[in-house]
């Protein structure tokens, strides 16, 4: 009797503790559940935007391909509005503006709406620094066209040391120099070309060294 009595009262504890806690423990059974299953939702959410984002890019790819099609600049821009507005943190809608920009920079001839997209996409290139070097470059060049020279500086400074810029630094450098040359200042032009050539010393440029020439520095100095 005493083991009966031992069993039942361990069936009655556990039932006390049921009453006490079952409630309890099966909320936090559901909502285990429900974050398992949300997660699993968002990553698949996620995948889709990625996979339409991608198609969406490839169309704009195609059109601006397709020097035929008398349309596809209207396509291009449609495309990267599209990226821009439903796919806003998505890399491609970065790549997209990109695009648009080259278009609206060298076929359109509207430095200022290349400006607006470089600026957009500068602003969503955010930690991935390879492509921020690379629209901020492009964004610099697209400033020096419009004559906007303070503009095309200070975006130049915004990447930072040469440390920071890498293999862009050269770049940066040389570019410094063509806006300084059209500011009119020949010696800052100078000390930037000279800069650009230190820095490139693997990829030293034939255009780089006329530019020198033309500023009276030859190739000893």
């Amino acid at each position: 009797m005493a083991e009966l009595r031992t069993e039942e009262e361990q069936v009655q504890a556990i039932k006390d503790w049921w009453k006490r806690n079952g409630s309890s423990l099966l909320i936090g059974i559901g909502a285990a559940l429900a974050i398992v299953f949300g997660w699993q939702a968002w990553q698949n959410h996620q995948d889709q935007q990625r996979a339409e984002a991608a198609n969406q890019f490839a169309t704009l790819l195609n059109a601006f391909s397709n020097e035929a099609d008398e349309t596809s600049g209207e396509t291009v821009a449609f495309v990267a509005k599209t990226l821009q507005e439903d796919y806003t943190d998505s890399a491609y809608a970065v790549y997209g503006n990109l695009i648009l920009a080259r278009q609206q920079l060298v076929e359109d001839n509207d430095a200022e709406a290349a400006i607006d997209s470089l600026e957009w996409a500068l602003g969503k290139a955010g930690e991935h620094k390879a492509l921020a070097l690379v629209v901020r470059n492009r964004l610099a060049r697209a400033q020096f066209s419009a004559e906007q020279y303070d503009d095309a500086l200070a975006t130049i400074d915004g990447a930072g040391s040469v440390e920071n810029t890498g293999a862009f630094a050269a770049i940066f450098s040389e570019l410094r120099g063509d806006i300084l040359l059209a500011q009119g200042n020949e010696e800052g032009a100078r000390d930037a070309y000279l800069a650009a050539r230190e820095q490139g010393q693997q990829s030293r440029t034939g255009i780089l060294e006329l530019k020198l020439s033309d500023l009276g520095v030859g190739e000893e100095a």
